[in-house]
């Protein structure tokens, strides 16, 4: 049985613990690895070993750890087919997705690359009589990332080429349910250049998160994952005075407008509800539609289409869709399906009785559309992240807002319409912090920010973009006089970055 080791100051290493998690190959139910889940002693030796790391590369100039990410960039590319095919192994999506995960992650590693100008600081000449005044952005220290198991590659790029480009070392604790994936990360940072103890990949479960928590010398952990425990890591790092920065979970709605082009409207919540077989936090899971004659036509072109989702394996064939990434989220997925039956909801198109030929043992779920759905039902309330799509009727614009604006999530939103000024309208009074228009998953480009309101963000900065940047350092302003001193003699050669 293949085993997965941590990562820690350059090496992989087996780790104190004889706890192991079993790793699933999710398309046939098989276990294809065990994970070495840390203990507290595991996280101490992977946090030391960044603190004894930090001195040497906050020192090194953002322009030399720019190239280290350049060519970290350079190896990412080299490796598309073999991190996009542990990617498919250990999560299920399909290979094309799993190749868009590393481009939208690359992204930020490009964005990163941006250091020596990202960490400019502001200068003015003579706020005094020849004082001059100017601002530093200083790197914390030892930062940690907690990433999830549905963007294994994409979610810890939003977060260490970020750190790293700013100054800091990293420890990664990313998701035991597919490990691989990070494992090859650290392995071409370290090709890349990056010194042994910069980055750090300790692999558990709460016991690893709560070391990382309470470490003294681990300044800001970045997550994303549920609410319930983005609150607990909020509240608990809070508590040990770190910088935290939680995203939490989803119920992302798009509003079809009754002049709205239904079937690009069909299309993007094809591809947005049911896409990753619906693991997303910017997934689409509602479709509020104003007007039943609206409701009634979306449906009829949706019903088609869902039932004819082409499910299988991620790497064999051409498939839309991939199975879930465990037997026991399946079952959950599939729990909350019943639930919505019971509740009185239309189930339009029913995917639990999808069986894929030649991978039985698989955790496949088809997809499944609900019409007729209420606020009140708990299909509607909670966050799913499966291939569930729930239809909603509204009468009208304003109710469209009104809930949208009344759930407890505001991760991402999306409104479709052809009238530009219901789209501004909505795009300025909704309470999301991403708004698509006519855009089904509005996720940012590297270079702004990713991140939602209410319950979907605790902490007041998001993820990468400038607001990366504010996370990942303290700011320093320096107030300067100097008297009329002797000045350096004169040079001849062009002048170098060193």
């Amino acid at each position: 049985m293949k085993r997965i080791h941590h990562f820690i100051n350059g090496q992989p290493t087996p780790g104190t613990g004889d706890r192991l998690g079993d790793v699933f190959n999710p398309a046939t139910g098989q276990v294809q690895a065990q994970v070495a889940l840390a203990s507290a002693a595991d996280v101490e030796a992977a946090v030391s070993a960044a603190q004894a790391a930090f001195p040497a590369w906050a020192a090194t100039t953002p322009l030399n750890r720019a190239r280290v990410l350049f060519k970290f960039k350079e190896l990412l590319e080299a490796h598309a087919d073999e991190i996009a095919a542990c990617i498919t192994s250990e999560h299920g999506k399909v290979l094309a997705d799993a190749r868009g995960e590393l481009t939208r992650g690359l992204e930020v590693v490009e964005f990163a690359c941006g250091a020596p100008h990202l960490l400019k600081g502001e200068h003015s000449m003579n706020v005094g009589r020849d004082v001059d005044s100017y601002t530093e952005y200083a790197p914390l220290g030892v930062v940690a990332g907690i990433t999830p198991f549905n963007f294994p590659c994409m979610v810890p790029m939003w977060m260490f080429p970020v750190a790293l480009a700013c100054g800091n070392t990293f420890v990664l604790k990313p998701s035991e349910r597919d490990p691989g994936t990070p494992m090859i990360l650290a392995r071409l940072l370290k090709e890349a250049g990056l010194p042994d103890g910069v980055f750090n990949v300790v692999h558990g479960d709460k016991v690893a998160v709560d070391a990382l928590l309470d470490d003294p010398r681990v300044q800001a952990v970045s997550f994303v994952g549920s609410t319930p425990i983005a609150e607990y890591l909020y509240a608990r790092g809070c508590a040990n005075g770190k910088r935290v920065q939680a995203l939490g979970g989803a119920k992302n709605h798009m509003v079809v407008l009754p002049d709205a082009d239904l079937d690009g409207a069909a299309n993007a919540l094809l591809g947005a509800g049911y896409g990753s077989a619906g693991e997303r936090c910017m997934a689409i899971s509602v479709a509020v539609c104003v007007g039943d004659a609206t409701a009634d036509a979306l449906v009829a072109k949706l019903k088609p289409m869902v039932g004819a989702l082409r499910i299988g394996p991620g790497d064999q064939g051409d498939p839309d869709m991939g199975p879930l990434v465990t037997g026991a989220h399946r079952d959950k997925v599939r729990g909350y399906v019943d639930d919505g039956v019971a509740e009185g909801a239309t189930l339009v198109v029913d995917g639990r009785g999808l069986r894929v030929a030649g991978a039985d043992a698989g955790f496949f779920l088809g997809g499944c559309l609900f019409d007729h759905i209420t606020p009140a039902m708990r299909i509607y309330r909670e966050e799913i992240f499966g291939p569930v799509l729930c239809v909603v009727r509204v009468p009208d614009f304003e109710a469209a807002l009104a809930l949208v604006n009344a759930h407890e999530y505001g991760n991402g939103t999306a409104v479709f319409t052809r009238d530009g000024d219901a789209a501004r309208q909505f795009a300025h009074r909704v309470q999301a912090g991403m708004v698509g228009i006519n855009v089904p998953i509005p996720v940012p480009m590297a270079f702004h920010s990713f991140g939602g309101w209410k319950r979907s963000l605790f902490g007041p900065l998001h993820v990468h973009g400038p607001d990366g940047i504010r996370f990942y350092t303290r700011l320093k302003t320096v107030t300067a006089r100097w008297p009329t001193g002797v000045r350096a003699q004169a040079e001849f050669t062009m002048p170098t970055m060193k």
